[in-house]
């Protein structure tokens, strides 16, 4: 059976998000001039965010090309292998090329920023004594123990003041990344799975920005 594309994106961007906190923490080592030891509790924490925000950043993409497709469809009448390739030399459509991009820009940078922001500062919250763990094994042991995580902790007016106050500052650093991300994926990338590989590649980088700074919450 094969996997659903939802899947297959929420796996691919789990593993990157996990490593793009060890690339940030040997960053700080080296910078430290001190030998890597991974702590593996906030590895797992960017992991459990990639897999909340990877499913509906995947709908929205989805959502976009059905709404305003790249290429449209020739209403020629041919049989259907035929018509199929007339779609693919079918030229790009300039005007849904450039709502997909400003949509993407906009909706989707402000839900994203947020839901990174609130995420990040629930978490902390409701794991405010967790422990470093350099071991993989007693990280998992102690993520899958009772109370590791308590979210009755979280205080939503302190998370989203938060959030709030760094918007600004997490979304004019993703411009220096992001609309050419969207450009090239709106552009050359056929497929909505295609385009979330390509994502998810960019964010490696930025997922290591993300989590420096997060290690300074």
């Amino acid at each position: 059976m094969a996997r659903s594309p939802i899947f297959s994106a929420t796996l691919q961007a789990a593993l990157l998000g996990a490593t793009s906190n060890i690339l940030a923490q040997l960053i700080e080592a080296y910078r430290k001039q001190a030998a890597l030891r991974v702590d593996w509790i906030p590895v797992f924490q960017f992991l459990l965010f990639s897999i909340i925000s990877t499913p509906p950043n995947f709908i929205w993409q989805d959502f976009l090309e059905s709404t305003f497709p790249a290429r449209r469809r020739r209403h020629a009448a041919k049989s259907p292998p035929e018509a199929g390739g007339d779609a693919e030399r079918a030229p790009l459509d300039k005007r849904n090329t450039l709502v997909k991009f400003a949509l993407d820009q906009t909706v989707g940078a402000v839900f994203n920023t947020l839901l990174f922001s609130i995420y990040i500062h629930s978490i902390h919250l409701a794991m405010p004594h967790a422990p470093r763990i350099t071991s993989f094994t007693k990280a998992t042991g102690y993520w899958l123990s009772p109370g590791a995580i308590d979210f009755s902790a979280v205080d939503m007016k302190v998370v989203l003041d938060a959030a709030f106050a760094e918007f600004w500052t997490i979304v004019l650093a993703g411009v220096k990344l992001w609309p050419a991300v969207s450009l090239v994926n709106y552009t050359l990338v056929k497929t909505v799975e295609g385009r979330n590989l390509v994502g998810c590649v960019a964010g490696l980088g930025w997922g290591v920005y993300m989590s420096m700074i997060a290690a300074r919450d």
